[in-house]
């Protein structure tokens, strides 16, 4: 394992460019880069056949064997030592686990007929994208569209909730939706809180797509319009709606039980 180098002053360049990977999401896609919080989200990057850039320890990590491990299976990757309140800077967790890593954003491959394709449309809450991204890869889609109004898809946020979902998905953002959903050479669903067929009815085993809307204003007319059938998710309890990513879950998993 390479030996780590040391930074204690928030004044250090590579330490203050690394705190505005945490922030902005102009400097993530400026830099083509983003941060992995914790053990979790490093092993799955490595299980996708990816090494890090560098590797970020706090000196609680110094004794950590599974962190021992991660490092054992980074060969040749430099390190760097973060005093504990740098590293706390650069970490969400309430209580950081001592492990970040640094990598450079996977370019999307370009898949030229999809058959499990998500269109998101302007899903804003990161919360709710990562959940939708982890379950997407859960039940085996093979590309996801992202509209320029949704969340940043390599937020800390949106992966610590995807857990390693982003590692096994194509991700494209800044979707022309309309065009995507126009090029697409199979059967693109919507969900219609006015449709009379229920997503159960639905034929979910061929080429397929399903379009999701915003968390507030739902899925936007042109896209309605684009899709080839609108269904309803029967709910017999005493809510009106699921949320965007509980809805999302409910669909991909249908289609997973069609498709088995």
């Amino acid at each position: 394992m390479p030996d780590c180098k040391r930074i204690s002053s928030r004044d250090n360049a590579f330490f203050k460019s690394l705190l505005r990977l945490t922030t902005s999401s102009r400097e993530r896609r400026d830099a083509a880069q983003t941060l992995l919080d914790g053990p979790h989200l490093l092993r799955a990057w490595l299980d996708s056949g990816r090494l890090p850039t560098h590797l970020l320890l706090s000196p609680q990590a110094l004794g950590d064997t599974e962190i021992s491990r991660l490092r054992a299976a980074c060969p040749n990757v430099p390190c760097t030592l973060l005093e504990e309140p740098l590293f706390k800077q650069l970490s969400e967790l309430k209580t950081p686990n001592g492990l970040l890593a640094l990598i450079d954003l996977p370019r999307p491959k370009r898949i030229a007929a999809p058959s499990f394709a998500l269109l998101l449309e302007d899903v804003q809450d990161p919360g709710n994208l990562g959940s939708i991204l982890r379950s997407a890869a859960a039940a085996g889609c093979d590309v996801v569209y992202l509209s320029q109004g949704c969340a940043d898809a390599w937020s800390p946020r949106v992966l610590r909730a995807a857990m390693g979902g982003h590692f096994v998905l194509e991700i494209n953002e800044s979707s022309d939706l309309l065009e995507v959903a126009s090029d697409f050479n199979g059967s693109l669903f919507a969900s219609s809180l006015e449709a009379k067929t229920a997503l159960y009815e639905c034929d979910l085993r061929g080429k397929i797509a399903f379009a999701i809307g915003n968390e507030g204003a739902g899925l936007s007319a042109g896209l309605q319009a684009k899709a080839k059938q609108r269904f309803i998710i029967p709910m017999p309890g005493k809510v009106e709606s699921l949320n965007a990513a509980a809805a999302t879950a409910v669909c991909l998993f249908e289609a997973a039980r069609q498709r088995r």
